[in-house]
């Protein structure tokens, strides 16, 4: 029904955003997810709404740790440029090859950050 469709996505939106004001990275990956599953978007529109939200949480976060002092501004600002640079050569990329592409890049990013949190868990 309309009301869990609500209350499922409202929990996820919860999860989700605890989850990123406590870890952070791979939030987008859990949007993405999350808006697939429960909005039934296609992976390109699904990714795309997932970027819009991620901006508005680290603008967020910015104006929060700004507000304390505490952010590196010549490590943001690089961090912003590259930001800028990898949405410009792939949203037309993700636009121009569809969801399928977009899947396969997901599950790869996906597959890396739990090698990656494997290995300093249990190997580094």
């Amino acid at each position: 029904t309309r009301r869990q469709i609500l209350a499922a996505i409202g929990l996820a939106g919860l999860g989700i955003g605890f989850y990123d004001g406590l870890i952070g990275p791979g939030t987008g990956t859990f949007l993405v997810l999350a808006l697939t599953a429960l909005l039934h978007l296609d992976l390109v529109t699904a990714s795309a709404t997932a970027k819009i939200v991620n901006c508005c949480t680290n603008a967020g976060a910015l104006a929060t740790f700004a507000w304390q002092g505490a952010v590196l501004w010549q490590l943001a600002a690089l961090m912003a440029v590259f930001n800028l640079a990898g949405g410009t050569l792939g949203a037309p990329t993700a636009l121009k090859r569809g969801s399928g592409f977009v899947r396969v890049v997901l599950l790869t990013v996906v597959f890396a950050l739990v090698a990656n949190m494997a290995y300093e868990q249990w190997l580094a």
